[in-house]
């Protein structure tokens, strides 16, 4: 599963929800952004059926010997229309990619269907045959557009009417080329009304998929909170944006649902239900303003177990990396410093992370301030001096806490207790990362990366990186990464004070901080979540475990 975390940018207007508005202001976000990805498919759909209607009627009308009637229409004007309907559906197709996400899609997709159905009104009444009961090649877009593409009932309607219209409209323009045109009402009558008795049927599924919909949004009003976009999904549940309906605060929603519970054996579903309650419980007593704040906790009506937190606007620090290369010193030990405060105060209180690594630290905008670490996912805290191996190695049966690629010593052999310690240790392989982009071991799978953590001495950042790392801050480093717990520096305060010995704080200023933010992580407020790409980082969450047989070695 994905490492990425739960958290993302600060969140645009709240979406407004009224059974009366566009599906863009009544649907939750990511449904919306789903709907407008079937108009780029409907126009994929409408520029092959023109472009199999050119080839059969300039190719394979050739080959089989075409009909009288067919000399009428082709090459003129079937030949201009059918390549303006490919043209059209073209150029929608690019539309749709541009507007992703944006409401105005749909009623642009609206007048596109209409100018569809106008082409194929053209070539239905250039040349009206005799009277006979038909029904119009234009019912087929009217009803299969807005099935795909549903707006609200109101729009739909008046797109579906308009469209059927264009055969009217047709017929009345071959009556001014001055082609023979039968007019008694009869005939008018049979020749147009089935085309808007579809007009009308389509709203029917319209109607049931915009109150599906509506059901949808109901259903994703959490306690005070409201759920709009998704920010990530996992094995184990979503993490969803979300806002307070009274207050409009922000925040982030963590599930975990409960067919997810139902369905693993009784022992993995007390261990998933007991890791939540244990993240919920330590981020809620800690008030280090760099560990992530919560919110909210409980059980949903549907049994749904969710945790509410605020929303980060930054990115973590795997993703930094993997992004913009290994971290100059001076800005590694601002960071990390910032991780020691967090984990001073857990470990002050008893408590140790256990799972300390790139993807769960985040760097972050906090007011005016850059830089800010915030750190995450306390699924797998234990509060030291717990009794028994269950409550010390709360994991799934017959699997190990933490993952591979950080990793304690201690906790891969068992030979005793693992303490807050163990953090050291997994904060010394993150700032490894910090400095050299690089993991502190490299092996082709767990097992033998876990052995390596277990018994290899690892190499100095400094031969490993192409920045100046000093002798001091390598010193720090490789002291947080010794195989004996004894041998580390022994509290998050003391490694504090030896990466400040190591390079001056000072170095990273707030002026270079600022100026690295605004050029690569500008400003983003007011921006809608879909309009960002790239810039919104989220992590998925798997409830604070990888089992071992299923992590990566080779990536955090």
């Amino acid at each position: 599963m994905s490492t990425r975390r739960l958290l993302g940018r600060r969140p645009s207007t709240p979406v407004k929800t009224s059974d009366s508005t566009r599906p863009g202001e009544s649907l939750p976000n990511d449904v919306v952004c789903q709907t407008c990805r079937r108009v780029g498919i409907a126009s994929v759909v409408f520029a092959s059926l023109w472009a199999i209607t050119l080839f059969m009627n300039n190719v394979v009308a050739g080959w089989l010997g075409e009909m009288g009637f067919m000399r009428e229409l082709w090459p003129f004007p079937g030949n201009i229309v059918a390549v303006i309907g490919v043209a059209s559906s073209l150029l929608m197709t690019a539309l749709a990619r541009r507007l992703s996400g944006k409401s105005i899609l749909l009623d642009v997709g609206s007048g596109y269907l209409v100018l569809q159905c106008l082409l194929v009104s053209i070539l239905s009444q250039w040349s009206p045959g005799p009277i006979s009961p038909r029904v119009s090649w234009v019912c087929i877009p009217i009803l299969f557009y807005p099935a795909i593409v549903p707006n609200t009932p109101r729009k739909t309607l008046v797109t579906s009417l308009l469209a059927a219209s264009t055969e009217p409209l047709a017929l009345g323009l071959s009556h001014l080329r001055g082609v023979q045109v039968p007019l008694n009402t009869f005939y008018l009558l049979w020749d147009f009304f089935p085309t808007y008795v579809c007009a009308f049927l389509v709203v029917i599924p319209v109607k049931i998929i915009h109150g599906l919909g509506q059901q949808v949004r109901r259903a994703r009003e959490l306690g005070s909170y409201r759920l709009e976009d998704r920010l990530g999904q996992g094995g184990m549940g979503e993490v969803f944006r979300a806002t307070h309906q009274m207050l409009a605060r922000p925040a982030a929603v963590k599930l975990i649902r409960s067919e997810i519970l139902g369905s693993s054996t009784p022992s993995a579903a007390k261990v998933i239900i007991e890791r939540f309650r244990r993240e919920a419980e330590a981020a809620a007593s800690l008030r280090s303003p760099h560990t992530i704040s919560l919110y909210d906790f409980g059980v949903a009506q549907d049994g749904t177990f969710f945790l509410v937190m605020e929303l980060l606007d930054g990115l973590d620090m795997e993703t930094l990396v993997d992004r913009f290369g290994p971290v100059p010193p001076e800005r590694a030990v601002h960071l990390l410093r910032q991780v020691c405060e967090s984990l001073a105060e857990a470990h002050t209180r008893g408590l140790v992370h256990r799972d300390i690594k790139p993807s769960n630290i985040f760097t972050c905008r906090m007011g005016l301030q850059v830089d800010f670490v915030k750190v995450l996912d306390f699924g797998l805290v234990k509060a030291m001096g717990e009794g028994g191996r269950e409550s010390t190695l709360l994991t799934a049966p017959d699997s190990t806490t933490g993952t591979p690629a950080y990793i304690a010593p201690e906790v891969i052999r068992g030979d005793r207790v693992p303490d807050h310690r163990v953090d050291i240790y997994t904060l010394g392989c993150v700032a490894y990362w910090l400095l050299t982009g690089r993991l502190v071991f490299q092996a082709p799978n767990a097992i033998q990366l876990m052995y390596q953590h277990a018994n290899a001495d690892p190499v100095a950042p400094s031969e490993r990186s192409e920045l100046e790392i000093s002798p001091e801050l390598d010193r720090v480093i490789l002291s947080c990464l010794a195989k004996l717990p004894e041998e580390r520096p022994q509290s998050a305060a003391e490694l504090s004070r030896l990466l400040a010995d190591a390079v001056p704080a000072a170095v990273w200023t707030d002026e270079r901080a600022h100026r690295w933010w605004e050029r690569h992580h500008p400003e983003t407020a007011g921006l809608h979540p879909s309009h960002l790409g790239p810039r919104i980082l989220t992590k998925t969450m798997d409830v604070g475990w990888t089992p071992i047989e299923a992590a990566s070695p080779t990536a955090p």
